[in-house]
């Protein structure tokens, strides 16, 4: 498969992480409740690593009340010593936005906003939201939104928001013109996988999304957006302080993360695995560890795909997710956040893709239904959390774009 312009614009969504992986989340959780998932585990991290394949690959399965078991198979690059392991870190793109939403319910649970509270009464730029009259085309063509876009929106992918890794036409352009994009590559992207250069501040980012028209008229579409991205701002208006700020008190340090950054210090470097590419069938180093990209600052932290992980770092996520809002007897987040964040939150008579109607609903940031919760990232991660049996599930790659390789059906 050849990388080229029309990968990202148009087929990358297919490709990635909303397509490709998430249908896959309850099977996966419910492989995991049978014996018979370890040794398929096993075989499945041996077969795709090596020459020809890829670096390395960690894959967990954990049980309610006790530690992940990792399987672990590889190096942290083809040019890098360094076995992965759990503590490897990995670029988790898309999962970052479990976590924004998370994030987002502590502030609802506090009171402190609303799940229904319109976006513009907080950033009031968002006050007279346009909509394309035809998704996709012109972005003069445009008429008043009917209702106002609410928080639940931003959360749930039902805004209407665009997203420059789905929209294309005059609708993609303008939102790389003006910055509007998120989440980093490498330092030299291959054609189709460059993302642009983002706006030099969050706030200069939302200010920007909210002059764009919008691709959906609110509450009427499920369409992969900016959404999260958007909160992360939000986050900042209502607490006072700046959004990775927020995290790293009300999530990151409850939970002991001590290996999820927007920016990896260069102390840490060592663990950061390489990005691979594929092209035509063959990988290829596309964001070597040791120079990585996510080395520098970022231009704001991305709440919808900016964090590097570890497998050990978000299984402590999950696991405070299925004990319903604790960890090693410490509370993090109410039952009641927990449970709302976890449960269906889209509105009524949204139209979805497919995938997403056979599979359940969507929550604060991720994918929920039959009692599992989590979401899957770009460049070949996924993890999520059966709260009904409680098992939680995971695996870890590093190779773009994500269906260039079948692992992620073979893993489910």
């Amino acid at each position: 498969m050849s990388i080229d312009n029309r990968l990202d614009r148009r087929t990358v969504l297919r490709l990635g992480a909303a397509a490709g992986l998430v249908p896959f989340l309850p099977a996966i959780a419910r492989a995991a409740e049978y014996s018979l998932a370890t040794p398929h585990v096993d075989a499945l991290v041996e077969r795709w690593v090596g020459p020809g394949r890829l670096p390395g690959i960690v894959a967990s399965i954990g049980r309610r009340g006790e530690p992940p078991r990792f399987f672990e198979r590889g190096h942290e690059g083809f040019q890098d010593s360094d076995l992965v392991t759990g503590d490897s870190l990995f670029r988790i793109y898309s999962m970052t936005k479990p976590i924004t939403g998370m994030a987002a319910m502590i502030l609802i649970d506090e009171g402190r906003m609303h799940l229904d509270q319109p976006v513009a009464e907080l950033l009031p730029k968002f006050a007279h939201m346009t909509v394309q009259d035809v998704p996709d085309g012109s972005i003069t063509a445009v008429h008043r939104a009917r209702e106002p876009i609410r928080l639940r929106h931003l959360l749930t992918h039902t805004a209407g928001l665009g997203y420059a890794i789905v929209q294309h036409g005059p609708l993609h352009d303008a939102m790389r013109a003006r910055g509007v994009v998120t989440g980093r590559i490498s330092r030299m992207p291959p054609p189709g996988l460059d993302r642009g250069h983002p706006a030099p501040s969050l706030a200069k980012f939302a200010d920007r999304l909210a002059d764009l028209p919008l691709v959906y008229e609110p509450s009427t579409h499920w369409s992969y957006s900016l959404g999260l991205d958007l909160m992360g701002r939000v986050i900042e208006i209502v607490s006072g302080m700046p959004f990775d700020r927020f995290l790293h008190e009300h999530l990151l340090d409850p939970l002991e993360m001590t290996s999820t950054f927007f920016q990896v210090p260069q102390r840490e470097a060592h663990r950061l695995t390489t990005s691979s590419g594929v092209y035509r069938g063959t990988v290829y180093p596309l964001d070597p560890g040791p120079t990585s990209i996510y080395l520098d600052k970022p231009a704001w932290p991305f709440g919808g795909s900016g964090l590097v992980s570890s497998p050990r770092d978000y299984d402590r996520f999950l696991a405070m997710i299925d004990n319903y809002g604790t960890l090693g007897g410490r509370r993090v987040m109410s039952e009641k956040a927990i449970r709302m964040g976890t449960s269906n939150l889209m509105p009524p008579g949204v139209v979805v893709p497919p995938w997403l109607s056979a599979v359940g609903g969507f929550g604060a940031g991720g994918m929920s239904g039959g009692g599992v919760y989590g979401w899957s990232g770009i460049a070949g991660t996924v993890a999520s959390v059966n709260m009904r049996t409680g098992l939680r599930t995971q695996l870890y790659t590093q190779f773009m774009p994500t269906g260039s390789l079948p692992i992620m059906e073979e893993y489910r």
